[in-house]
């Protein structure tokens, strides 16, 4: 089996060169933020990932966490795995300091996610929820809350969870019946809830649930729902554990994938009551909420960026070893490793390219929330939050959906072999199939982009980014000559043409006809994945060619660089046109039919 080898030339050059480190030193607190900071804090966490994580997904996956008088034991490894975690500072890196962080970029952040998601996926779902919920407490919780729980959960001591929905509700959260009694400075919860991702486990002292509820005299719907701090055990006047709270773990569900993962039915006041503390004000939770969801739904993507290079490392792994066949028209009847087939070529190309634009798009994205949360301008912060609340459902929904085929092509790449679970390459596909479904379907994240981010702003954000992407393709004019970047121009100008022709398509035709206009929100999504991946990788070849025009040192990658960018721009950015036509003209048929037909 492949090592996970953390891609750390690419993410410097996507943060050095291609998003550029100067914007994100120039904030403040971030004086030290340097390349060399950047250089250790991969290496370091390429280590972690590759010498701890890394050997713990396989075995995982086939032990899978196991449930037994509602306690939750992980599989073997995964305790000390955490405990090292948390001793190496990792769950704070982009954390306030006041509460032990290390206030870096949260773009460095990111970068550690993706190794961690790289190499066990099961494994970094437990920070990735504690780091949400430590950014809805500290921006919606009282000073009391934030005293209580924020270093604990920064320093990984206690972990956090996410406890939205329930049986009755899937992705309707106006649905959500779970009730909140006050009582004193606390409430009483009662309910259900369900898909709990790490709701139950050991390896944290605690663990803070984040908890929908109503109040008993809630307003139906979302507008009645608040938010609630419900620990696993009660922490005592002094911070110290108390005794157990009315919580626990009834069952853990069976997946399909990150199987050592334990997805959790939470039982909430069987007995007395769950005290939980209110978040905020009543009623507001769902606005609460969503400041953890979005997070999430960025980290989500930053898994799909994750699972498909840890696919496409195995796949090229076992391309470059896997004796079979003969060269085709090259003379020779030697029997070759199949890495030398152009159609193993054409399938890791794909894969390559779309992972090295998915991880330049999601990073960029990074840098629009750095901006957002640390300008010192208030406008310019106003700017960059509307930036990166466009393109949070496309890293996330676009990144995820292209997991799917990344993975499944990296078993193709296998052949039969890859259809074998001793491999190790059908648990990438099993694993990432959940990250479209995760924090709001493909379909809600479409939705979100189509309605809240496109047609009710006019697009006003959307035509600022395709302003930027035409001054792309007036960067690629200086390069006419250049075969390679002349082509990544033609094709990359036409893509932003049907981006443009869609979203205009949106802004006329959603405010008369949503339905008409929803019916290519997915399509939409995909267009703007596709186009915004076209265009990080077009910027790359302008950086890749001004690198070997000077000699860099660092040839062979640039020339790299330019082979995934102009590949990409040749079967990849084509889609844009496919995507354009079902946004604009493919919504007839779904409209026009009966449910009754299905």
């Amino acid at each position: 089996m492949s090592v996970y080898q953390a891609p750390a030339a690419d993410m410097e050059f996507v943060v050095n060169e291609l998003v550029g480190l100067a914007p994100i030193q120039a904030l403040p607190g971030n004086e030290e933020v340097n390349a060399e900071l950047l250089s250790s804090i991969i290496e370091e966490a390429g280590k972690f990932a590759t010498g701890v994580l890394d050997p713990l997904n396989w075995p995982g996956d086939r032990e899978g966490a196991k449930l037994e008088n509602h306690v939750v034991t992980p599989a073997a490894g995964f305790t000390a795995a955490y405990k090292a975690f948390c001793d190496g500072g990792w769950g704070g890196l982009a954390n306030d300091p006041r509460w032990g962080g290390q206030g870096l970029p949260h773009m460095f952040q990111a970068l550690a996610a993706e190794m961690w998601n790289s190499s066990c996926m099961s494994f970094a779902l437990c920070p990735m929820l504690t780091a949400g919920a430590i950014q809805a407490i500290k921006r919606h919780g009282s000073d009391g809350l934030k005293e209580i729980y924020l270093n604990k959960l920064v320093s990984g001591e206690w972990s956090g969870t996410m406890n939205l929905t329930e049986p009755q509700a899937g992705s309707d959260l106006s649905a959500v019946r779970a009730k909140a009694v006050p009582e004193g400075d606390h409430y009483r919860i009662f309910g259900t809830k369900i898909y709990i991702t790490w709701g139950e486990h050991t390896m944290a002292d605690n663990i803070v649930h984040l908890v929908l509820a109503r109040t008993p005299d809630a307003p139906e719907g979302v507008k009645g729902i608040s938010l609630f701090v419900v620990p696993k055990f009660l922490v005592n006047a002094d911070g110290s554990i108390g005794e157990r709270n009315d919580v626990k773990c009834v069952s853990i569900e069976e997946k399909l994938g990150i199987h050592a993962s334990p997805t959790c039915v939470m039982a909430f006041g069987d007995d007395d009551g769950a005290i939980g503390y209110l978040v905020g004000a009543e009623n507001r939770g769902l606005q609460y909420m969503f400041t953890m969801m979005n997070f999430a739904r960025l980290e989500v993507g930053i898994e799909g960026v994750a699972i498909s290079e840890r696919s496409y490392q195995r796949a090229a792994t076992f391309a470059k070893g896997r004796v079979q066949g003969r060269s085709i028209g090259l003379g020779s009847g030697d029997r070759v490793s199949i890495i030398h087939h152009p159609d193993v070529k054409r399938m890791l190309l794909t894969m390559k390219c779309q992972v090295e634009a998915m991880r330049a798009l999601a990073l960029q994205n990074c840098s629009y929330l750095d901006r957002a949360l640390h300008h010192q301008d208030e406008a310019e912060r106003t700017r960059y939050q509307s930036m990166f609340d466009l393109l949070t459902p496309v890293v996330k929904g676009w990144c995820t959906e292209q997991s799917i085929e990344i993975t499944s092509m990296g078993i193709q790449v296998h052949g039969g072999m890859g259809f074998v679970e001793e491999t190790g390459a059908a648990q990438y596909l099993r694993d990432a199939r959940i990250t479209p479904i995760y924090e709001g379907t493909t379909g809600i994240q479409a939705n979100d982009l189509i309605g809240r981010k496109v047609a009710t702003e006019n697009g006003i954000t959307a035509f600022q980014l395709i302003e930027q992407m035409r001054q792309t393709i007036e960067d690629l004019d200086e390069f006419k000559s250049h075969s390679g970047l002349s082509k990544i121009r033609d094709k990359f100008q036409i893509s932003v043409e049907a981006l443009e022709e869609s979203v205009q398509w949106v802004v006329n035709t959603y405010p008369k006809d949503p339905q008409r206009a929803s019916a290519g929100a997915v399509p939409l999504l995909k267009l703007f994945g596709t186009v915004c991946g076209g265009w990080m990788l077009a910027r790359s070849a302008i950086i890749a060619k001004k690198g070997l025009d000077a000699e860099s040192q660092k040839a062979k990658f640039y020339r790299g660089k330019l082979a995934t960018s102009r590949f990409y721009a040749e079967n990849i950015l084509p889609l844009a046109s496919v995507f354009n036509d079902q946004v604009v003209g493919g919504h007839k048929t779904v409209v026009a039919l009966d449910e009754s037909y299905f």
